[in-house]
């Protein structure tokens, strides 16, 4: 668990609700393009082909049914901002389940279309406020839905690294959601106020010990952009390639985060 507790900030539930809908539906376009050889192409996660990533990107959003299929927990005991210290607690689970999951639905699109038609209707069915047991504790429905964006834009990202030329788009607000919880989670983990990490234009955070800064130009500050930050977060990319490549910006002598990353993995 990270060493301090913050509020996550608030998501508007509608925006998150179309925007994982959007997400879903712009994958399920670009994988009806993909043939038999990309399909069992390698990925950048381990020894998962291509096939194996779409049926995950599919399980993430049916962890939704999953969890509102169990009786509703009496009362939140976790927070948003607990989810990314917790994803890769159940890494082998999570395999095994994939390539159960595979092996059951060889047509692609058939099951993507199921997994879309389940989330409408249980959106249609469940109040936001509704309490799903998850991987970190009680959570609402409109904070899980949050956390399932994320893991839609960082798997839309590594099918994109997977099939040169794919190019799926991002949701403007899923692709927001994303940046802005995993820059969250990074002030968590190293709270403070003497480093700003920029990540125009959804996010800038105030993190790691020392100096705090309170007007002006911030002494040590950290810039890059939406996708490459989401990298960086999730350990797709390395803080030291990131610099080499000038994919991030660092200045000041506490602005070397790269001991920080990744916050989620």
């Amino acid at each position: 668990m990270p060493p301090a507790k913050k509020r996550a900030r608030a998501y508007d539930p509608v925006r998150i609700r179309a925007a994982v809908l959007d997400q879903l539906g712009v994958v399920r376009d670009a994988v009806r393009t993909l043939g038999e050889e990309q399909l069992a192409g390698p990925t950048r996660l381990g020894d998962w082909a291509v096939r194996e990533l779409v049926v995950h990107i599919g399980m993430a959003v049916t962890a939704v049914r999953r969890a509102v299929d169990q009786p509703a927990p009496g009362k939140a005991d976790a927070v948003l901002l607990d989810w990314p210290f917790a994803t890769s607690a159940n890494s082998a689970v999570i395999d095994a389940f994939t390539r159960e999951l595979t092996a059951e639905h060889p047509d692609l699109d058939a099951y993507l279309a199921d997994v879309d038609a389940s989330l409408r209707g249980l959106l249609s069915e469940h109040p936001g406020d509704r309490l799903l047991r998850t991987n970190v504790g009680a959570l609402s429905l409109d904070d899980y839905l949050v956390t399932r964006a994320v893991e839609l834009v960082v798997h839309t990202d590594d099918l994109n690294a997977a099939v040169p030329g794919l190019d799926v788009s991002y949701d403007r607000q899923a692709l927001a959601a994303t940046t802005r919880l995993l820059a969250d989670a990074l002030a968590v983990k190293a709270p403070g106020g003497s480093t700003e990490v920029r990540v125009p234009p959804y996010a800038v955070v105030q993190c790691v010990e020392g100096p705090r800064h309170t007007r002006g130009t911030p002494p040590n500050v950290v810039e890059t952009d939406p996708l490459t930050w989401v990298r960086l977060a999730t350990g797709r990319l390395s803080w030291q390639d990131a610099v080499d490549e000038a994919k991030v910006s660092a200045s000041g002598e506490r602005a070397d985060i790269g001991g920080l990353l990744p916050v989620m993995s």
